[in-house]
């Protein structure tokens, strides 16, 4: 049972790599390269380098990354920089593969909101599959190791600035820079959405006989965890309940934690509007 689970994981993973890396390289071939938007990071800095010299795209993304894969794998670890080698080189390739259709639009203001939104989407689900599309996106997980709770979106959009405002000095054109802007912001926006849903925190109640494995793995998490106690109406046993609340951050590795220990376990999911106590809004911030 265990195995079957873990092989269907790592296809489903397979498979929002592949396409994450399809749909991060289109949004750059199709949308921003062509219309000299560079939205930050990596991709922004190839995309100037393309300016300046007509040198491909994808593959100075390709070289850019070679040392950041390589202090990748020092602090990430190999799992997880594994998937972002395949997910770099399949996306360089196809930045460069793709971009021989052409731009599908000159419109500078659509071009910023569907390649903004398409690259949120593609690296939305490579980050979902545990894996990243190298560039800015290690430097963001490096942080994110420090300051677990910060937004991966915001994270972003502070990296990614500096690279905008580069872009307008050398593009010699603030509308690009402004335009390039706009796509950073519906990035951002959509990223967030994606990876971590559009509620603000999560409530689980979760009904198992496997309540002190998934209560001691949530904890590894700093999540609080509380027990109440719960009788089955047909069997009329006495069952735990576990009851956490959580950062949306960390929730796609609760869910993991509660399939990998229980994959029967009757799982309830809310969101929570506003929560008071350690980890979250204090009680007297209401009062401001």
């Amino acid at each position: 049972m265990l195995n079957g689970i873990k092989q269907k994981k790592f296809i489903l993973n397979g498979i929002l790599l592949i396409a994450g890396s399809l749909l991060y390289a289109a949004a750059i071939a199709l949308f921003l390269d062509p219309n000299q938007l560079a939205p930050g990071g990596v991709t922004g800095m190839a995309i100037i380098i393309n300016y300046l010299s007509s040198l491909p795209t994808g593959m100075v993304v390709l070289c850019i990354n070679i040392p950041l894969m390589l202090v990748g794998l020092w602090k990430l670890g190999y799992k997880v920089m594994l998937s972002t080698v395949f997910t770099t080189v399949f996306s360089s390739f196809m930045i460069d593969i793709i971009g021989k259709w052409g731009a599908l639009t000159t419109d500078s203001l659509l071009a910023a909101a569907s390649g903004g939104a398409l690259l949120a989407v593609g690296m939305g689900l490579v980050f979902r599959a545990g894996g990243t599309t190298g560039g800015s996106d290690i430097i963001v997980r490096l942080i994110k190791l420090r300051y677990p709770y910060v937004k991966t979106g915001k994270l972003f959009l502070l990296t990614d600035s500096v690279i905008v405002i580069l872009s307008g000095i050398i593009f010699r054109n603030i509308d690009r820079a402004l335009y390039a802007t706009i796509a950073m912001v519906v990035f951002t926006f959509v990223f967030d959405t994606v990876l971590y849903g559009a509620d603000g925190a999560k409530l689980l109640y979760i009904i198992t006989s496997a309540d002190r494995p998934i209560a001691a793995r949530l904890m590894e998490l700093d999540v609080g965890v509380t027990y109440l106690d719960g009788i089955g109406a047909y069997t009329e046993k006495p069952k735990k309940v576990v009851l956490c609340a959580m950062h949306k951050q960390v929730f796609p590795q609760a869910r993991e934690i509660v399939r990998e220990e229980d994959p029967d376990a009757f799982m309830i999911v809310t969101s929570a509007n506003e929560i008071f106590g350690e980890g979250f809004k204090d009680h007297h911030q209401q009062l401001l």
